[in-house]
């Protein structure tokens, strides 16, 4: 039986892979089928070893020559004329692949709050059912950027003989407490929300707005907001940074669902590249593969010392270090200066 994605926004060129074979969480939960919304761009060469496989952050789908694009796109480092571009929609989210507001086909009803917490682990599982349905036997470069990173990092230590090349983007080896106490805050804010409890998919529509606000002022720098928001005249209400993070919170609200974004914050806190193999350091010591790590000096999400701890670990890793004044969001911004760290690296 295939199930159905109230898909909150049209997305153009989505297609769909479905499997009817049960899928296992490392929870121990098997969920009983899997459907992945997913995009491609560009054809597999004869040779098979022009695939780059993205994997996209937190709230991101798979349309990557929207939200990256500079980075991805025509005359770009990675251009569809010459690479054949796959980035898929993570397990949990609500983008075309299995969620909380997905149907389960035992019930006939969505998930909601029911749906398993999934691990990043699991995640890269899901996906690589759709790599073996696409045919693709190697990957010339998997790139992610922040949540995308972890999956990265999993990706190479689930398939070791697949990934030739692998690009971290302001990522970490393991979710750090600062991170987990950001996302519980996050939840709290969900929880308050009397409506979140409903199997809707406008449950906790209100709350999704302010966690998103709360999670904006960890994504850039108080700088960049002083500099951008700041108010030109002597107002007394009505502020522009009010008004800013009301508008992002409002348009996450509009093109995503509040379940969906609590099970991804879980999925977050999962993220432990060393758990059950060994510890950190001797788990990133076994990944023999050329990586490329960018950290953002201003990034205070995920601060640079996850990158050099990573670059440090990782034996066949090339550091670079962005400058931005837009924090972890840099890694969406400064498209030019990614661009160039990976040309260099990679040609």
């Amino acid at each position: 039986m295939k199930t159905t994605y109230p898909i909150p926004v049209a997305i153009e060129g989505l297609q769909s892979f479905h499997s009817a074979e049960p899928f296992p969480l490392e929870s121990g939960v098997v969920l009983p089928e899997l459907e992945i919304g997913y995009h491609t761009y560009g054809r597999l060469n004869a040779a098979g070893d022009n695939v780059v496989w993205v994997c996209h952050a937190l709230t991101a789908n798979s349309e990557v020559l929207d939200w990256w694009s500079g980075l991805f796109g025509q005359g770009t480092v990675i251009d569809p004329e010459e690479h054949f571009i796959v980035c898929a929609n993570i397990l949990g989210s609500c983008y075309g692949t299995t969620g909380p507001r997905s149907i389960d086909p035992r019930t006939g009803e969505a998930y909601g709050l029911d749906f398993p917490v999934v691990t990043i682990r699991d995640l890269v599982r899901a996906h690589d059912r759709l790599r073996q349905y696409l045919g693709i036997e190697k990957i010339n470069l998997c790139i992610g950027g922040s949540c995308g990173g972890h999956q990265v990092l999993e990706y190479a230590l689930f398939q070791p003989d697949l990934i030739e090349r692998m690009a971290l983007v302001v990522t970490s080896a393991r979710e750090s407490a600062w991170s987990i106490a950001i996302h519980e805050a996050q939840r709290m804010i969900l929880e308050a929300d009397p409506t979140f409890v409903e199997n809707t998919d406008k449950a906790g529509a209100v709350a999704l707005r302010a966690a998103r606000g709360n999670a904006l002022l960890h994504y850039r720098t108080s700088e960049a907001y002083v500099n951008r928001q700041t108010d030109r005249d002597e107002r007394l209400e009505h502020f522009s940074a009010g008004s800013y993070i009301r508008y992002q919170g409002e348009k996450l609200e509009r093109r995503f669902y509040a379940h969906c974004y609590y099970q991804l914050l879980k999925t977050l806190d999962t993220h432990h590249l060393g758990r059950g193999r060994g510890g950190l350091e001797k788990t990133l010591q076994d990944i023999k593969i050329p990586a490329l790590v960018i950290a953002i000096d201003t990034d205070r999400l995920i601060p640079k010392v996850e990158q050099l701890f990573l670059a440090k670990h990782l034996p066949m890793s090339t550091y670079r270090l962005i400058e931005s004044k837009y924090g972890h969001d840099g890694f969406l911004i400064e498209v030019a200066q990614i661009s160039r760290a990976l040309q260099e690296w990679w040609t």
